[in-house]
């Protein structure tokens, strides 16, 4: 039997996710982590692709979209397919259902608190997880930049 999927739930209150999904990013390649960035607004596919060339500086994520030449061997992908070409070991849902999470260790889900909708529809996908025996954790923007877990 397959070991269940963690699904980890981010709630921004003070940043976006363009100030956040980098860095989680970062971190998931640090990892020697492959990511899949899934969404089912194709607008912000695009805005992502453009913003992880150029958010910093100094640096960028490699990455590149479904449908591309080579997308199996991007570290990180970004499409709205419910596939998973480049065998990413966490998926990071922004928006939407997660739909089979086999093959996946981690399920990043990133929603704005101070959207209703978006709201509620990462408390529902919260019991559903729950239910279907994923470990489940929850984490909140601090008073200061960084991450609690909630209890």
């Amino acid at each position: 039997m397959p070991t269940p999927c963690e699904v980890w739930f981010y709630h921004l209150e003070r940043a976006s996710l363009e100030q956040v999904l980098p860095e989680l990013l970062e971190k998931t390649l640090s990892r020697g982590w492959r990511a899949r960035i899934r969404t089912a607004e194709p607008e912000r596919i695009d805005a992502l692709d453009s913003w992880l060339w150029t958010y910093r500086d100094d640096s960028f994520l490699p990455h590149g979209l479904t449908g591309e030449p080579f997308a199996e061997r991007q570290p990180i992908l970004l499409g709205d397919g419910s596939d998973n070409p480049n065998g990413a070991q966490a998926l990071f849902l922004l928006g939407g259902d997660p739909g089979d999470l086999a093959g996946y260790d981690r399920c990043v889900v990133i929603f704005d608190g101070r959207d209703e909708p978006a709201l509620q529809g990462a408390r529902a996908l919260w019991s559903r997880c729950r239910k279907a025996g994923h470990a489940v954790t929850y984490w909140r923007q601090g008073e200061r930049r960084g991450w609690e877990k909630q209890s």
